[in-house]
């Protein structure tokens, strides 16, 4: 009797196991949730939590053991997906980026999305050009300590904060002299409006990177935007397909295909190949997701799509959720008060700190102050001369996907999307970091082919780059303090690293 009495206590305790969400400005949420609670139960928490009604952008993101990392599905358990053992750590993110930022309804989604693309240009997916990031965080700068007071903000104030992986003194210079003499008298939601509409001219908004190879074995990295597919080498876009242009996405094993139908009935195919099974899976499967989200009119036209031409085989998929026409829509319907928002202010966070000493590049000599990319790993030989592509014709670029777009069309017709080239960090470890897990940060550090979707990571718990890339004892110390690593470091801006 005693025995099933404490065998049925155990069950009980079973059914239930806690959880921790960290949320877009790095405070967390902590629940206790039912073992059988479906991701959509969890999803709605949060965003009761939030107060957010506009919440069809946002998705819940997690990596399992196997250091990949996934979207929480809403239809299916919790515990099923997640394939590791409670507590669960989980993140809040931008999961579909709005076409049109300032276009969403309520001021509290507008800024959920602003500490999104804040998030982005720290780890470097949103790539841009020197001026374009002075300006951007001459915004941040303004909607985070407000208007320039010499009584407040000594002389270098703007270097106590770190808005890139990495940045010079003369980028700083420039972003304090935007901030005092041209952004004087904007509130918190207008410089964070107007951070927005500036971030979503770039040719990099809403890009989510997926390493990979081409058919030659160069390196790339494949996106899905409001706007379509894209596809970045070097410092270039070379690939870039409009959503009505994409007839199928396709995988098997590690290789990715995407299928298009262009001007004048031309039919391509482009090949792509990930690092391993499960990322290419992962691949795929945001590809579907993006592609019913921002293609479709109705949710209803929703179809259940298979990774493989053969019956029987393969994976089977469905988007679950509303399509961007709808929720914009829904939006519309909205009539409340608008609810009070806790901005963040100057609380130091983990993964995307305000006040913080990031690494200032004043170490090298001036002869090597060039703008130059930081190469996938070290030894890589530089793309910032020569984007390969994949074999087949490019798509033409006169149409850029981005609106109002400055992007130079090079004569092979690939884009020019910076003067720095897009590639990773270091960083190659999930969140959270555990300590046994640093050793196979620098273990997995082999020259000559670019990390695995599973190890480039959101470093949500992250710190800073350290100056010296070199040292690795620093870089080991600030990481154990921290709990976290960088996801990317792609700004050089002014200077040559090591």
């Amino acid at each position: 009797m005693l025995s099933r009495i404490m065998s049925g206590s155990i069950r009980n305790l079973d059914r239930e196991y806690d959880c921790t969400v960290r949320l877009l400005d790095d405070t967390e949420y902590t629940c206790t949730i039912q073992r059988d609670a479906k991701g959509q139960y969890l999803f709605d928490l949060i965003c009761h939590h939030l107060n957010l009604l506009e919440k069809d952008y946002f998705g819940i993101r997690y990596v399992d053991p196997d250091k990949q990392r996934h979207w929480l599905e809403v239809t299916k358990c919790i515990a099923k997906q997640m394939k590791s053992q409670p507590p669960f750590t989980m993140c809040l993110r931008v999961k579909f980026y709005p076409p049109d930022p300032a276009a969403l309804k309520e001021e509290i989604t507008r800024y959920l999305v602003f500490l999104q693309i804040k998030r982005d240009l720290y780890h470097g997916r949103l790539l841009c050009k020197t001026s374009d990031a002075a300006m951007l965080a001459a915004f941040i700068l303004q909607a985070e300590i407000g208007d320039y007071d010499p009584g407040k903000h000594p002389e270098g104030y703007s270097s106590k904060f770190q808005f890139f992986p990495k940045h010079s003194e003369k980028l700083e210079r420039r972003i304090a002299d935007i901030h005092k003499t041209e952004l004087m008298g904007q509130t918190p939601e207008t410089s964070e409006l107007n951070f927005l509409q500036k971030a979503q001219m770039l040719d990099t908004y809403g890009v989510d990177p997926h390493p990979c190879k081409d058919v030659s074995g160069n390196p790339a990295f494949l996106a899905f935007t409001p706007f379509g597919f894209v596809v970045l080498q070097g410092n270039k876009r070379v690939h870039f397909l409009k959503w009505n242009e994409v007839t199928k996405l396709k995988f098997e094993g590690k290789t990715f295909h995407i299928y298009a139908n262009q001007k004048e009935d031309k039919k391509i195919i482009l090949t792509y190949f990930a690092p391993t099974p499960e990322a290419c899976k992962h691949l795929w499967k945001c590809g579907v997701e993006n592609q019913a989200f921002y293609k479709l009119e109705k949710s209803s036209q929703v179809r259940t799509v298979s990774s493989s031409n053969l019956f029987f085989k393969g994976s089977r998929f469905r988007y679950s959720g509303r399509v961007a026409k709808e929720v914009m829509e829904q939006s519309a319907k909205i009539k409340r008060e608008p609810p009070e928002i806790h901005r963040a202010g100057l609380v130091p966070s983990r993964s995307c700190p305000s006040i913080t000493h990031g690494p200032r590049l004043t170490s090298v000599p001036r002869t090597r102050r060039r703008a130059v990319h930081i190469s996938i790993m070290e030894g890589l030989e530089s793309l910032r001369d020569s984007a390969h592509s994949t074999p087949v014709r490019s798509v033409s670029h006169g149409d850029s996907f981005m609106p109002r777009s400055r992007s130079l069309a090079t004569d092979e017709g690939s884009a020019v999307i910076s003067d720095e080239a897009y590639s990773p960090s270091d960083s190659v470890l999930p969140t959270p970091v555990s300590e046994h897990n640093l050793d196979l940060a620098v273990a997995r550090q082999v020259n000559g082919a670019p990390r695995s979707i599973e190890e480039e990571r959101e470093s949500e718990a992250g710190t800073p780059s350290v100056g010296d890339s070199g040292d690795l004892a620093d870089s080991r110390a600030a990481l154990e303090g921290s709990g976290g690593l960088p996801l990317f470091t792609i700004y050089c801006l002014e200077h040559k690293l090591h």
